[in-house]
């Protein structure tokens, strides 16, 4: 019925908007727990995301953005520490329903696993995360409806390398051309076009709204609902009101037309 096999989704800014009031507010959770003056705005974090991976982004702040801190001989094992007390602060988050899937989400995964499609996750954020959100989401049978979750640092080099995607795909079993990617930021879709995803859907959030995703098919500020359309940013959904399987089946056929 449809052109396409699989949906493989990002997860942070993709399935919910973790990063503003989820990651950020643990990681300064994380910097009190230790009596560390440090205090990630929303603004400077928009900045910080530049620096994809939990761990990446704390270690560059601590070289780049705090000078005159003087770092622990084990720097890997202080910035593991507070990776993981910022973890714990953000799994109770996740646990206490603060951080809801976006709007659209649950409709659209409903819609493909009705429709016989295969769902994966690929994201740098940890496996632990990713289950957790899903579980919390109001439905905890949810972690079981992807087939794949590549998440964490399970491959060498984290997005915009396309490692993660090519997981994703590997454990498939399918092709890329098989598959439509979901992502919200420039470095997720240079991972994705790198793994040759080129059927690719942005939706965009306030962190990743004025970046460049000349590569995508079709960038929207969100999957939408039938009471809340969606806006377009780039390409087009034709008549709809929201993104739905139809719409990326459309979108499959545009850019894979000819082969």
């Amino acid at each position: 019925m449809y052109d396409f096999d699989a949906l493989i989704f990002d997860v942070d800014g993709t399935l919910a908007d973790t990063e503003k009031d989820g990651h950020r507010p643990a990681f300064n959770a994380a910097f009190a727990d230790l009596g560390l003056a440090w205090n990630w705005s929303e603004e400077l974090y928009g900045e910080l995301l530049a620096v994809t991976g939990g761990k990446e982004r704390l270690r560059y702040y601590i070289e780049r953005r705090q000078p005159v801190f003087t770092a622990p001989d084990d720097l890997d094992g202080f910035v593991s520490d507070v990776h993981r007390r910022k973890t714990g602060h953000y799994l109770d988050m996740l646990r206490r329903g603060a951080i809801p899937l976006r709007p659209g989400v649950m409709r659209l995964l409903r819609e493909a696993r009705n429709a016989g499609l295969r769902l994966a996750i690929a994201t740098t954020t940890t496996p632990e995360n990713v289950v957790t959100l899903l579980e919390c989401s109001g439905n905890r049978d949810l972690p079981g409806w992807f087939d794949v979750i590549a998440a964490g640092d399970v491959v060498a080099a984290k997005k915009p390398a396309p490692d993660i995607f090519q997981l994703a795909l590997r454990e498939l079993g399918l092709e890329a051309r098989d598959c439509v990617a979901i992502e919200d930021s420039d470095n997720g879709v240079r991972a994705a076009l790198g793994a040759g995803l080129r059927a690719l859907l942005v939706t965009v959030n306030a962190y990743t709204q004025g970046q460049d995703f000349s590569g995508a098919a079709l960038v929207v500020d969100g999957l939408g609902e039938s009471t809340a359309p969606l806006r377009v940013l780039q390409g087009s959904i034709g008549g709809s009101r929201y993104v739905d399987l139809a719409t990326l089946n459309a979108m499959h056929r545009r850019i894979h037309a000819g082969g």
